[in-house]
């Protein structure tokens, strides 16, 4: 081993009995304690540098870098998967509002339905009351009106059910964009790891 080279392991040795401890307790946290994690990754570059820097060793300011860097990009990754998971949640409770609403607008079709059908059974019902002679003539007016507002609920129901469904189809988007941006977060912590893995190997 070189003279440089004792240093740099003596401190590589330093900085692990040291950080032992301190892993112990962020296991230990509820939670899965990244956020402690990260910030002990970053204090353990930013002490291997100043380290570097006093023993003049480049290869400790090398290996500072390079901790340094993986730290950074798993805080990108911690970043983006919070960002996927509110993405997320936000369009979940876009889709329940949206589906709420569609809910509301059916039932007040149902009900408008309903009370058209109503007043077209009170309307005959008044016609044949008034005039027995012109009875059949009005239950046939009387059909034909019905008819005519199902023919309308019929024309109207379509349009709301289309709408409905492009809201649907516009949240689902939204939620598979959410679900690819957790992708690449994910894909960015195992990069972040391997690199971890690698530098423990070297």
């Amino acid at each position: 081993m070189s003279p440089r080279g004792i240093p740099r392991a003596l401190v590589g040795a330093s900085l692990t009995l040291v950080r032992l401890p301190l892993d112990v307790a962020i296991s230990a946290l509820p939670g899965d304690g990244r956020a402690a994690r990260l910030t002990l990754d970053r204090l353990d570059a930013r002490t291997r540098m100043l380290l570097g820097i006093l023993l003049a060793d480049p290869r400790l300011r090398a290996d500072a870098q390079r901790r340094g860097a993986a730290a950074a990009e798993r805080e990108r990754a911690q970043w983006l998967r919070a960002q996927a998971a509110d993405t997320a949640a936000a369009a979940d409770e876009r889709l329940e509002q949206r589906q709420q609403a569609l809910q509301r607008r059916r039932r007040q079709a149902d009900e408008r339905a309903r009370a058209r059908q109503e007043q077209a059974g009170e309307r005959s019902q008044r016609r044949r009351a008034q005039a027995a002679r012109e009875s059949e003539r009005r239950r046939a007016a009387s059909r034909r009106a019905e008819q005519r507002v199902e023919e309308q609920i019929e024309e109207a129901a379509p349009a709301a059910r289309l709408q409905a469904l492009k809201e649907q189809a516009a949240a689902q988007r939204e939620r598979e964009r959410a679900l690819r941006a957790a992708e690449t977060a994910d894909r960015l912590a195992e990069a972040a790891a391997q690199a971890k893995r690698e530098r423990k190997r070297s």
